[in-house]
């Protein structure tokens, strides 16, 4: 131990438990979590950007009326 009170040789664990990643199933890495690699990082905003990842709306939605709107 230190003078600060730091326990040297301690076991340290990872903030996040490693998974595989988001785009090709290999593990991630902490640096680039959840994905493996800046290549998977960039895929995936690139889908995001080009809107791949549009969350679809139907005419319901588009339709409803809002009391509080007006």
């Amino acid at each position: 131990m230190t003078n600060d009170g730091i326990k040297l040789g301690a076991k340290v664990e990872p903030l996040r438990k490693t998974r595989a990643c988001a785009e090709c199933g290999r593990p991630s890495m902490r640096e680039h979590y959840p994905f493996c690699s800046d290549r998977c990082r960039e895929a995936d905003l690139s889908r995001w950007l080009n809107g791949s990842y549009a969350i679809p709306v139907t005419e319901e939605d588009e339709k409803i009326d809002y009391n509080d709107e007006e």
